[in-house]
């Protein structure tokens, strides 16, 4: 990409000097000329000229011959030897794609003494596993991480990349996508082969309100990241047969980083990880202060579940971001869901809908939370929730006797 000002177009206005973000255009006798190092080609002064003199020049990538890309590749994310549940969904949804293309299945895991989780991921439905083994990679940093996945990609060509929309997925897989000249769909929650043969990924989009279906037909890899909790885990297979062990050079140029790890603190939650947990209770705005938390935490302990919340709550820091569940938190899927005050805005339900069993706790008879809720509890939560606490306890206890 450059930028240049034609001289015979440029009348010297100085136009194009007043909507400069980066102030990093000047103007001499009547010619206005662009400092390069500050210009972040964001077009300001493009649309501001009336004399067309400003031109951003964009270099075609050159069109590549797709049929030379085959085959499905999951990002196997872990940590401290502990792959991550989402890796589990993406092979089963991954064995399906690569079924219906007719193509090979393969995993790629970085890090750091990754025998033992190589030889577990090799017992699931795949033909491959890669492997880059590297003290250097014990700890996730995006730019080694990606440069290592890009150059894999560009060797062996897959048509398709799935990775979590994890943290650690949504931060390194749009770098990987950058340095690829490819597209990224993040945080899908349906994948499919057309009969075109196109990768069909769907997500949510404008709030929740719709699902958008984004094709990629003319760059390769196909790439997604998709949301936890909302694919069928893939189970051992049951034939006896085991994948493919592919343990590669690791290059020092991968390991260059500008960033460095000083010190990892752990989030320590009061319950369970939401995203894992069978049980939820999440409590919201209507809960009218964030003392009145208490109710949800003992409510949550007394039946073994985990704490989450809306956004609402979150905003007004009533608890911390970790337990926000949403469109802009974490999507989840428990056995059993309970909304506590909660209205239920299509962002929250965005997150929790493919729960298997919601209860909605609501003074509000109109509230959205109950178009969607199995069992729905029109009255005070403040009254409620102690009474359901005590009667929980009383189970419990009698059970244990």
């Amino acid at each position: 990409m450059s930028i240049r000002v034609i001289e015979d177009k440029c009348s010297g206005c100085k136009l194009c000097t007043k909507v400069c973000p980066q102030g990093g255009i000047s103007v001499e006798g009547k010619l206005a000329t662009i400092e390069l190092d500050s210009c972040t080609y964001c077009g300001a002064c493009v649309s501001a000229c009336k004399w067309n003199a400003i031109v951003i020049d964009i270099e075609k990538q050159p069109k590549e011959d797709l049929s030379q890309y085959k085959g499905v590749w999951v990002f196997g994310e872990q940590r401290d030897g502990k792959i991550a549940p989402v890796v589990l969904e993406l092979i089963g949804e991954g064995r399906k794609l690569a079924d219906k293309r007719g193509c090979e299945l393969a995993v790629v895991v970085l890090g750091h003494q990754l025998g033992n989780l190589a030889e577990f991921l090799a017992t699931y439905p795949v033909d491959k596993v890669y492997v880059y083994d590297s003290p250097k990679l014990e700890k996730y940093l995006g730019e080694p991480y990606a440069r290592a996945l890009q150059d894999l990609i560009k060797i062996h060509k897959p048509e398709i990349m799935l990775a979590g929309a994890t943290t650690t997925g949504r931060s390194f897989m749009s770098r990987v996508a950058v340095q690829l000249y490819t597209g990224l769909t993040a945080d899908c929650t349906g994948l499919d082969i057309g009969d075109d043969g196109l990768l069909y990924q769907t997500r949510p989009a404008f709030g929740g309100n719709i699902m958008a279906t984004i094709l990629c037909p003319y760059t390769r890899p196909q790439m997604s990241t998709v949301r936890h909790k909302v694919m069928q885990s893939a189970q051992p297979r049951t034939d006896g047969k085991t994948a493919e062990i592919i343990n590669l050079p690791v290059k020092e140029s991968f390991l260059h980083t500008s960033a460095h790890i000083l010190d990892f603190i752990a989030d320590v939650e009061e319950t369970v990880n939401i995203v894992e947990a069978d049980i939820i209770v999440s409590g919201g705005r209507g809960l009218g202060a964030p003392e009145n938390f208490k109710l949800v935490r003992e409510f949550a302990k007394a039946i073994g579940g985990a704490v989450g919340s809306s956004r609402a709550a979150v905003d007004a820091g009533w608890i911390p971001y970790a337990h926000q569940v949403g469109q802009t938190g974490k999507t989840v899927c428990p056995q059993l869901y309970v909304a506590c005050g909660i209205s239920g805005a299509v962002q929250h339900l965005a997150g929790m809908g493919s729960s298997k069993t919601i209860v909605a706790i609501n003074k509000d008879p109109n509230a959205p939370i109950f178009e969607v809720a199995d069992i729905g509890i029109v009255a005070d939560l403040h009254e409620v929730l102690p009474i359901m606490t005590k009667r929980a306890l009383e189970l419990r206890g009698g059970a244990a006797g």
